[in-house]
C-alpha cells in the first residue's frame, strides 16, 4: 500500500464480544488512517478466512453458543467494494482471527 492519500479507500475493523458471564457486550473499533497502521491492517484483513465463517453455516461449524461463552462478530471494510463479516465462538478465535481481534483492540488502547 502506497502512502495514504485522501483517495484511498478507508479502512474500518469493528469487533463485537458478546456473552460470557452476565452476557455483556464490547465493541471496539480500528480506523487507522496512517500509512504503517493501514497497511498492517490490510494485512491482517487478507488473512483471515472470510469464505469459512459464512454465517449460513454456523451450526454446521459447532460454534459455541454455551453459557458463560463469548461470540465475537466482526466486520472489516478496505473502501466500498471490499466488506466481510463472520461471527466466531470462543474456540474459534484463534489464528488470524485471534491476531486481527487482538490488532484492533491494541489499536483502541493506543493515546490517539
Amino acid at each position: 500500500m502506497d502512502p495514504k492519500r485522501a483517495d484511498d479507500p478507508p479502512i474500518v475493523v469493528e469487533v463485537t464480544r458478546s456473552g460470557g458471564f452476565a452476557g455483556l457486550r464490547r465493541t471496539w473499533r480500528a480506523e487507522p488512517v496512517e500509512p504503517d497502521d493501514a497497511t498492517v491492517f490490510v494485512q491482517l484483513i487478507a488473512e483471515c478466512p472470510w469464505d469459512s465463517c459464512d454465517e449460513s453455516r454456523d451450526e454446521d461449524r459447532g460454534t459455541d453458543r454455551g453459557a458463560d461463552r463469548f461470540q465475537w462478530s466482526i466486520e472489516a471494510r478496505c473502501g466500498d467494494e471490499d466488506q466481510h463479516h463472520a461471527r466466531l465462538g470462543d474456540t474459534d478465535l484463534t489464528g488470524a482471527w485471534r491476531d486481527l481481534v487482538d490488532a484492533v483492540r491494541d489499536w483502541n488502547s493506543r493515546d490517539r
